[in-house]
């Protein structure tokens, strides 16, 4: 790494859409933005990112870290349903069902193949194919095949959790 510098104007220039990128894939702003600092020190520790890809390696790394935290909270929760559950849990009459619908999305990219789920949630955040592959070090052609296979996992699983939508 140069120094400082450097490592400040990335930060600077990457941190909300980090920040946004975890939120999407968690669906808890204040966590995304702990993971978000995580993230970036990562970064910091690792000096060699830092460069013409660091955008892309950050925004693997934002998606990758936000899986970790979905796939975290599925084994809570299993951990703590063996146990019984400390208060009653009640649904909220309030509860919509985009958010339970939000819930089921995140359970079900918890539950596929990494790298699928990297390729989807980077496509959901809004990279192109050219971005796509230079983010997951892919080859440019094969991005629209793996997208597609990415995207008949995730409907296959979805199916098989909760049936058809």
């Amino acid at each position: 790494m140069e120094g400082v510098g450097d490592f400040e104007a990335v930060f600077h220039s990457h941190y909300e859409r980090v920040a946004r990128t975890i939120g999407r894939v968690i669906g808890d702003a204040a966590r995304a933005e702990d993971l978000a600092v995580e993230v970036f020190w990562k970064l910091w520790r690792n000096p060699q990112a830092l460069g013409e890809n660091a955008g892309g390696w950050l925004y693997r790394t934002a998606v990758r870290s936000g899986l970790n935290e979905l796939r975290h909270r599925v084994r809570r929760a299993r951990y703590e349903s063996l146990s019984g559950p400390l208060e009653p849990s009640l649904t909220p009459e309030q509860a919509r069902a985009a958010e339970e619908e939000q819930e089921h999305v995140r359970l079900v990219l918890a539950a596929m193949d990494s790298r699928q789920a990297e390729l989807l949630l980077l496509r959901a955040g809004g990279l192109k194919y050219d971005a796509l592959a230079s983010a997951l070090n892919l080859h440019p052609a094969s991005v629209g095949t793996l997208l597609s296979r990415a995207q008949e996992a995730f409907r296959k699983e979805y199916v098989k959790r909760y049936g058809q939508h």
